[in-house]
């Protein structure tokens, strides 16, 4: 399970990532602040998911600032791209991160037998 997680934290991170370069190359439509904000973002999610995976000591807090930094950039993003914010997709969004941070912490208490 803690890989899972894992491996989903690095997709999510992932995506923020190649979604904000894909936009600013091809010609920005959200403020420059706010495609550096998803870089940095999901850099540190990608950071915050190897965390996670060898379980160092804050390494979920970590991930789930991460993660709800994600998610204040969407609402912002939703509101200039669309005009609106519509709850489906940030339900959606949230209702991920909160199982990947459920899944990383179940992972994590359940005893490794090597």
């Amino acid at each position: 399970m803690l890989t899972l997680a894992t491996l989903g934290m690095a997709g999510y991170g992932t995506y923020s990532v190649v979604w904000a370069a894909a936009d600013m190359l091809r010609g920005s439509r959200l403020e420059i602040w706010a495609e550096l904000a998803l870089i940095v973002l999901g850099l540190l999610l990608l950071l915050s998911a190897a965390f996670v995976r060898v379980t160092l000591p804050g390494g979920l807090a970590f991930a789930l600032g991460a993660l709800l930094g994600l998610q204040a950039l969407s609402i912002h993003n939703a509101a200039h791209l669309s005009g609106r914010v519509t709850l489906a997709p940030q339900l959606a969004r949230g209702c991920f991160a909160a199982l990947l941070l459920v899944m990383a912490w179940a992972g994590a208490r359940r005893p490794h037998t090597e």
